[in-house]
């Protein structure tokens, strides 16, 4: 299924790399910028996640708070963090529930992997209602982040 602007964001738990308990419904009332990308330790994800890192002040001035998603466990995420010196949380899906239910998952990836989530972005309002949704199918590609921005910006 394939979420779309309008429509109501699945609620979901995960746990962070303190293996702490982190759900969609924490942040009512707030934006929140929900990326899925497909492996910890990869090149492209790296760059995708090291550029949000370093224009962390950019979404903080938006009012945005930022969740990353991968099917990697979260001893993986954790030691990915800590390398890379991420400022926001990143959240295991070890099981597949969340990117399945964001429409993010590719069935067949590269070197026979199944199941690994796609690379995508979802802007979230505090009320929960998805205002920018982009799920990109190719692994390659980066979302759009400055129509990510531009959406927080109306928000505001």
């Amino acid at each position: 299924m394939q979420l779309k602007v309008g429509d109501k964001a699945p609620n979901f738990t995960l746990r962070n790399t303190e293996k702490k308990e982190i759900s969609l419904a924490d942040y009512k009332g707030k934006n929140v910028v929900v990326l899925f990308f497909p492996l910890a330790f990869t090149g492209v994800c790296t760059e995708e996640l090291c550029s949000v890192r370093d224009d962390m002040s950019s979404y903080e001035s938006l009012g945005a708070d930022i969740l990353a998603i991968s099917v990697d466990s979260l001893f993986s995420l954790d030691r990915f963090k800590a390398e890379q010196e991420y400022n926001f949380d990143l959240l295991s899906d070890f099981n597949k529930e969340v990117s399945r239910a964001y429409g993010s998952m590719y069935d067949d990836f590269v070197l026979e992997m199944k199941g690994v989530s796609k690379r995508a972005a979802f802007v979230i309002d505090g009320e929960g209602t998805i205002c920018y949704a982009e799920v990109l199918e190719n692994a390659g590609d980066v979302p759009n982040f400055d129509l990510v921005k531009k959406t927080l910006e109306s928000l505001k």
